[in-house]
């Protein structure tokens, strides 16, 4: 079966808007970052919206191409990763961002803002490259 070429070019698009986000408040200082609240709850969405297209686009490729369903959604990550679809590297810190997203969703109550504000200030190319390797995929 095919992808749906619409649905992973709108996948990328979300998560280009929201690193577009990210990245104006990357440029903050940390000290600033972690004493700005709207700026923390801002990357704190933007990077949940960011990694949820990630996983969406995930799940299509593994339903569509791989024909498995992973456990967790670090699982996916690694699966394209396996696969080729993704350099072994990436996926391994796909992974991570896959498992910073359970807490933001299920304990955000209690999320490290210093990782937060390293994601947004040092890994936000990842989410990049990702879009990169899948729109290649069309």
């Amino acid at each position: 079966m095919n992808l749906n070429h619409d649905l992973v070019r709108s996948r990328c698009r979300e998560i280009t808007e929201s690193l577009a986000r990210l990245e104006r408040i990357a440029m903050m200082s940390k000290d600033a970052f972690l004493q700005d609240q709207d700026a923390k709850d801002i990357s704190s969405y933007r990077l949940l919206i960011a990694i949820e297209a990630a996983l969406s686009i995930c799940y299509h490729i593994s339903s569509k191409l791989l024909r498995k369903v992973p456990e967790n959604y670090a699982d996916y990550f690694q699966l394209v990763g396996e696969a080729g679809i993704i350099p072994a590297d990436l996926s391994l810190r796909l992974q991570k961002m896959a498992r910073f997203r359970n807490l933001l969703v299920h304990v955000y109550w209690e999320i490290d803002e210093e990782a937060l504000y390293t994601i947004i200030s040092a890994h936000l190319d990842d989410l990049r490259t990702y879009c990169e390797a899948v729109v290649r995929l069309l």
